[in-house]
């Protein structure tokens, strides 16, 4: 093998979930997570093999329990907050395509080392879903008009052997000129957790 050697792996991320850069009347109001699973292509870029890029592919969940109320009559979006007796929550369903540049103290025969992996992640929704809960009624909206279908945000991944703290953060909106009384809705997501690189 000598110093030639590639870091091609599966990655599976768990993340706990937030709605960002939110007007005060939105909130979280339970818990919201993230599952992501996929394949990374790894390009050695020195002779070591400590620094490389790696690009990849593959399907992420999303799960928002928050009190944003997403309805959608003849093809318009409008947005409010739940009232009393009312709950609801958010899906959606995502390709990802993440591009990072990559440190690690591993060699061609070492597969426990330290990583710090930096970088960017595109999304392309391929649905998505607002739920409104009564005591008695379900309302479905589905891939509403206003929702961002192509998102993108950086990354980072720290950690050593198979754990490792992971942090995702939205450098795009999730709605596309969407507004709640009077005030633009520029909600990002923000997602931090584990991710697991398996060789």
């Amino acid at each position: 093998l000598g110093d030639h050697y590639a870091e091609d792996q599966l990655y599976f991320s768990i993340n706990y979930s937030v709605f960002d850069n939110q007007t005060s009347q939105i909130e979280n109001s339970g818990f919201s997570y993230a599952l992501s699973a996929g394949f990374m292509k790894d390009v050695i870029l020195n002779k070591q093999g400590s620094i490389s890029f790696a690009l990849g592919v593959g399907y992420g969940f999303d799960y928002f329990n928050q009190n944003l109320k997403v309805e959608q009559i003849n093809n318009v979006t409008s947005f409010d907050v739940f009232q009393e007796g009312e709950s609801g929550f958010f899906r959606s369903q995502n390709i990802e395509i993440p591009f990072e540049l990559r440190w690690r103290t591993s060699n061609a025969k070492l597969y426990k080392y330290w990583r710090i992996y930096a970088g960017i992640k595109f999304l392309y929704n391929t649905s998505n879903e607002f739920i409104t809960e009564t005591s008695d009624v379900q309302e479905s909206f589905k891939n509403v008009s206003a929702y961002n279908d192509f998102q993108y945000g950086l990354t980072l991944s720290v950690g050593y052997d198979l754990f490792n703290l992971n942090v995702f953060y939205g450098l795009t909106d999730v709605f596309e000129e969407a507004s709640f009384n009077n005030q633009n809705l520029d909600t990002r997501i923000l997602k931090f957790g584990l991710i697991f690189y398996i060789l």
